[in-house]
């Protein structure tokens, strides 16, 4: 019998070894099993990140780019993006959604429902999240200083380099940071998953829709949803520790 419910069953004098394995799977799954998950993800975000980085950087990456970008245009005007006008419109209204502005509101408004909810620790992490991430984005971005594609008409204005995608990684980092937040002041599991399926989705369409309008190289795409999904797994993982130490609210508090 185990005197401290709060010490791992595997640490008690227990004797046979299948009785310490049980008490190990029994510990993990109730306690630690979804920050260990969470920390295997970030550690091979940032490891495919660093990979990806290298690849790009010593060129090996520019046929597979060249092909995927060439594959969403039409083979006959390479400044005419596949499907009709209507589609090129959407492309740009979605990726509008990855730009500074749109984030912007967007934090904004999410900050401010989590006030009016009485979350304002919450709120707090968000912002130093979001803001965190437009950091980390902008050192990559100048650090590595990758030419934007110039296979095809870019059809929207870019200002900044092309390794990571901005938008991708911020739209990752932002979606996703507010979806594993919001998920966590959620009791309802189907809200929990409704918020997190709207916020992958909306992640998705922004970096197809960067490569469709020809301002980013693929692999630009793939390493800002790398290092945006590491960020949003980091602040969960913040948002939790804090929650279990009573300096952010939990999903009860009002």
């Amino acid at each position: 019998m185990n005197e401290n419910p709060d010490k791992p069953s595997f640490l008690t004098t227990e004797p046979g070894s299948q009785g310490r394995i049980a008490g190990v799977l029994q510990w993990l799954g109730s306690h630690e099993l979804p920050v260990l998950l969470a920390l295997f993800a970030i550690l091979g975000a940032l490891w495919g990140f660093a990979e990806l980085a290298e690849e790009v950087m010593e060129g090996d990456t520019h046929e597979v780019d060249q092909a995927l970008l060439l594959s969403m245009r039409n083979p006959a005007d390479l400044s005419d993006p596949i499907g009709p006008g209507w589609v090129e419109e959407i492309g740009r209204d979605i990726t509008a959604l990855g730009g500074n502005a749109i984030l912007t509101l967007l934090t904004i408004a999410v900050v401010g429902y989590l006030l009016l909810d009485g979350k304002r620790r919450m709120a707090v992490v968000l912002i130093v999240a979001t803001l965190g991430a437009l950091g980390v984005s902008t050192l990559l971005k100048n650090t590595i200083d990758r030419e934007r594609p110039d296979l095809v008409p870019h059809h929207t204005r870019v200002y900044t380099a092309s390794f990571p995608s901005g938008h991708s990684m911020l739209a990752a980092s932002t979606f996703l940071t507010m979806g594993a937040l919001l998920a966590r002041v959620q009791r309802r599991k189907r809200m929990k998953a409704y918020i997190l399926l709207v916020a992958i989705t909306a992640t998705l369409l922004v970096g197809l829709s960067r490569v469709y309008l020809g301002v980013h190289w693929p692999t630009d795409v793939l390493a800002g949803w790398t290092a945006g999904a590491a960020w949003a797994l980091s602040c969960w993982l913040l948002a939790r520790w804090l929650q279990r130490r009573h300096e952010v609210e939990s999903e009860t508090e009002s």
